[in-house]
Order: C-alpha cells, then structure tokens, then sequence
C-alpha cells in the first residue's frame, strides 16, 4: 500500500532544507568537474596512453547515466532523502578510493562510484516537491537545478589552484569531506518525504535501461578514438536502438515501470526533454571554448595567454549570474509561465553564442559572454523542474527528474563529441603543438547557436503548466498515485 503523511508540507520541511539541497547540487558538479584542470596531464600521472586515461571521465558519465533512474526510482519506492544519503556515501567511498591510488583501473573503479552521486539532483529535486510549501517551491526548484551550473563555474578556478600548488590527490580528498558534509547536513535538516509510489523495483527494467544507455554514451564518448565509421561505434549504436526499443516495449506491458513512458510521452513531458537535451548541449559548449581560447598563447595570434587559475576565474561569472537568476526565474515564473521563462531562457542563450561570436579578442570578453550565457541557462535549467512537476504525478517525481536530468546529461555528452570533432577538425601546428584554430572556435558557437534555435521548436509546443503542481489533475486511468497533501487523516502502510 502507498503510505502518505497528512502533514503540510510547511510543517514537514525545515527551514534550512532548500540552501542544503542546493549545496548538494553545487557538489554533484564539482565531483563532475573535479579533474578538468589535469586532463591533459592525466597519462602522465596515471602512467598510461592518453585514450585509455579518457576512461577516468568516461567511467563517472556511465555510472551517472546508469545511477540516475535506477536512484531515483527507487527514491519513489523507499524514500528520496534516504536515497539521496545512500548516493553521497558512495560518492565519499569513491573519492577516498581514488585518493589513495595511481593506478589506472583502481582510478577508473573510484571514479565510477563517484558517479553515483549525480542522481542526487533529481532526488533533491523530488524531495523539494514533497515538502516545500507551493510559494517556496519555485525558487526552492530553481535553485536546484541551476546548481550544478554553479558549482561547475566555481569549482574550476578552486580545482585549477589546488592542482597547479598541491598534490593532485588532494582533490579527491577534499571532494569526499564535501560529501561528509553533505550527508550530515541531510541528515540533521532535511526530513524524509512521506509520499511512496505503488509496487516492487523493476530489475529487469533497470537492466536493460542500464545496458542501453551503456551501449549509447560509450560510442559517444569514444567515437573520436575509435573512430565514428568503425565497426565497433556503428555497432554499438545499433545495438542501443535494439536494447532500447525491446526495453521499452517490455516497459509499456508492467503496472509498475522503472520509467513510465505513458507520463513520459505526454507532450508537457516529452517536449520538456526534448529542450532539457539542447539546453544541456548549450552548458557544455562554452566551458569546452573559452577555457582553450583564453589558455592558448598569443602566439597563435588569437589565444590570449592566460593561465589555468584566470582561465577559470573568467569562466564564474557563468555561475554567478545562473545563482542571481533564480529568484528573478521565480517572479518571471509566478507572472507568467515556466514555458514563458524556458523561452526566454533559450532566446537569451542564442544571443549569446551570436554575440560571442565576435567577442573573441580580450580575456574581458568572456566575462561577457560567460555572463550572458549564464542569466539564459539560469533561466532555461530553472524552468525544466517545474515544467516536469506539471507533467509527472508526485509518486513518480524521483524518477521524472532523473530522466529529465539524464536528458540534459545526454545533450551535454552530445555536445562535447560533436565540438571535439569541430576542434579536432580545424586544428594546426603552432610551434610544434597541435592547438584549435579560430574558426574553429566560432563554428562551435554558431553549431551551439542553432541548438538553441532548434531547442526553441519544441519549448513552443509545450502545453501551459498547473501552477500548483497538483497531482489531482491526474488522472488515474494514467496509472498515477494522489500525492499526499490534503490536511486529512493520515494513511499508515500495511
């Protein structure tokens, strides 16, 4: 039986439980941009080739894809924070594993376990929706989501100074006192959601969900070393199409899916994730450009010379203007529509990119452009939650969020193969080094422009969401569950 709690959400949800789920998203991305700042000396310090020290990154992205759904499916089933908790300990034990290690399959192993902890987002999504009053939920939500922004554009210049002064493992350590924290924290000021979904885990479901994805991002991923016309990326792509249709044919026939692709298919949703996977895209593009264009030396004639610490410096006002975003997404919500600021988002996004295209010649530039960029995103990734809260029943919350979540993953992942050719293909010899060419450059700004462009299509045709995020307006023949919030009598479960 679903077990529910009578108690307003008010009443449930402390006051700190909103700057602490936030934190937790700050620290999801910096685990996730942790080793950008040794990336090219990786080989190096692992004693390996440069395609095989790749795995390092790869590893945490699988395990994040795979983690995700399973996570937060599960959150619906035996509770979010509870999840959540279980997440940022696997993260920790990662962290302190890869700590201690040089060797590359250890690294590749504790890497993997920190990928983990990116299911958190969506799960403290979820928890925010079962438990924040309806006037704190939007910029409870926008938070949420633009933190992994956040975090990513702070983190860089923090991980590029511990890198260049400290021992490169001194990373990992300080990444797993963060998850300390972060688990202390949920546990003193968060309580657990009452709200359950109906059911058992579906295995088989998370099984071939898991090897689809696998078979998916890994091409993805390595295409550029395998090579995108080899038998081995061709024939993992086509065998992801199969596992993936089979996956969801046997998903259609079970009452209680991991992922309900009936919710899932409704055009508030689908078009949802349809933008989340451009908008995704858009994120990646500008910290793939502008860190290389300004670390490369102005002997190219267009690098512009700075180090890896002002490199990253020039990249935080992405993150900055994405946190001062939230609260206008809040009252831009309120007054008009989700749908309304997702647009607004993604206009602000293209001009961006259209404007960097010619803002390309001083290090101040890319504050520029790094801020522009940073009040759309804000503004795109505050509006996906709540366009989600109105396209999902609370009872499968968890999962939705994690699903949109892997969408904006995926269009990130998309972005850095199709930008790593783009570089990769307009590149020359610059006093023996192999370094991108300017052009290329603005190719990848124009290509993150027409996402944008592209993106807008389905943000118009997304339906008007519910305001309150009522899951009365479900219907139960859509295989939903009430959410537990009316002040009537309290369920137990059996």
């Amino acid at each position: 039986m679903t077990r529910t709690s009578t108690d307003p959400p008010a009443a449930r949800a402390s006051g700190p439980l909103i700057p602490v789920l936030a934190f937790v998203g700050i620290v999801v991305s910096v685990m996730q941009t942790l080793l950008i700042p040794v990336l090219k000396d990786l080989p190096h310090l692992l004693g390996t080739r440069p395609d095989n020290a790749t795995w390092v990154i790869t590893s945490t992205l699988l395990a994040g894809a795979v983690a995700m759904p399973i996570m937060g499916r599960l959150g619906d089933l035996h509770g979010k924070r509870r999840m959540l908790v279980l997440s940022l300990a696997v993260m920790v034990v990662g962290a302190l594993v890869s700590a201690l290690t040089s060797d590359l399959y250890v690294m590749i192993a504790g890497r993997a376990l920190q990928g983990f902890v990116m299911s958190g987002v969506p799960l403290g999504l979820g928890l925010m929706r079962d438990l924040l009053p309806r006037e704190r939920l939007g910029l409870g939500m926008a938070l949420m989501s633009s933190s992994m922004g956040i975090g990513s554009s702070l983190a860089l210049p923090a991980a590029a100074l511990v890198a260049q002064h400290a021992d490169w493992h001194a990373l990992f350590y300080g990444s797993a006192s963060l998850g300390v924290l972060c688990i202390a924290l949920t546990l003193l000021a968060i309580p657990e959601s009452p709200a359950r979904a109906q059911g058992a885990f579906d295995v088989r479901g998370a099984v071939g969900l898991s090897a689809g994805l696998v078979l998916f991002l890994l091409p993805i991923t390595k295409g550029g070393d395998w090579g995108w016309a080899s038998g081995t990326t061709l024939g993992m792509f086509a065998a992801a199409a199969v596992v993936l249709v089979l996956w969801g044919v046997m998903e259609l026939r079970l009452r209680t899916p991991l992922v309900n692709l009936r919710t899932t298919a409704r055009p508030a949703a689908l078009f949802t994730n349809l933008a989340s996977i451009m908008v995704g895209a858009s994120f990646l593009v500008v910290s793939l450009v502008l860190p290389q264009l300004l670390q490369l030396p102005t002997s190219t004639g267009y690098g512009l010379g700075q180090s890896m610490v002002v490199a990253g410096l020039c990249m935080t006002p992405l993150g900055l203007t994405m946190l001062l975003t939230a609260p206008i997404y809040a009252r831009l919500s309120a007054a008009l529509s989700p749908k309304a600021a997702l647009i607004l988002g993604m206009v602000i996004i293209a001009f961006g990119y259209g404007a960097g295209l010619g803002l390309m010649s001083a290090p101040w530039q890319s504050l520029v452009i790094t801020a522009t960029l940073g009040v759309g995103i804000g503004l795109a990734y505050s509006s996906l939650p709540a366009l989600i809260a109105g396209a999902a029943p609370a009872s499968e919350a968890g999962s939705a969020n994690a699903l949109n979540t892997l969408m904006r993953m995926i269009g990130s992942s998309v972005a850095s193969a199709v930008i790593g050719m783009v570089l990769a293909g307009n590149a020359h010899q610059v006093n023996g080094v192999t370094v991108p060419t300017l052009h290329g450059f603005r190719v990848s700004f124009l290509i993150a422009t027409g996402t944008m462009v592209i993106g807008l299509l389905p943000a118009l045709f997304l339906p008007r969401v519910r305001k309150s995020w009522d899951d009365r307006a479900f219907s139960p023949r859509c295989g939903s569950a009430r959410m537990a919030r009316s002040p009537s009598k309290r369920s137990g479960s059996v």
